[in-house]
């Protein structure tokens, strides 16, 4: 079966050279990019490069990629009780791919811890509240 595939794949791209169509790509006559696939191991190269090549991230990257929009959403809330539920949300994505993954602790990410967030808040909004109030005065 595997060989049928072979033989048809290899007569499609016999008549797609024969009838020119891979005459004007984008690159012709320079080479490939080195791609740096050492962190993949080497049963996953090729699906990953699939994936890759079709727009689809691996799946800690989708991860990273959630947990990033989530921290953008967090923040522009305002509403102390909906910033709670997004850390929290936001801590389960990150135990999740914490666990997820093969690498030492020391490498993890970190959670979002509520008090902290809480607190950096008021500091930014203290010092606007300081800055608009010096802009305001006469000089």
């Amino acid at each position: 079966m595997l060989r049928i595939i072979q033989e048809v794949a290899e007569e499609l791209i016999q008549r797609a050279m024969r009838e020119g169509a891979f005459e004007n790509l984008p690159g012709k006559g320079r080479p490939l990019p080195d791609e740096d696939d050492s962190h993949i191991p080497a049963d996953l190269r090729m699906p990953y490069k699939i994936l890759k090549n079709a727009g689809c991230l691996p799946p800690e990257l989708e991860s990273r990629k959630d947990i990033q929009t989530a921290i953008e959403l967090l923040s522009t809330m305002t509403d102390e009780k909906e910033r709670y539920r997004q850390i929290r949300k936001l801590n389960y994505m990150i135990t999740r791919l914490n666990v997820g993954r093969r690498r030492p602790i020391a490498l993890e990410e970190e959670q979002l811890y509520y008090e902290k967030i809480v607190e950096r808040v008021r500091l930014e909004g203290k010092r606007e509240k300081d800055g608009n109030a010096e802009s305001e005065q006469p000089g």
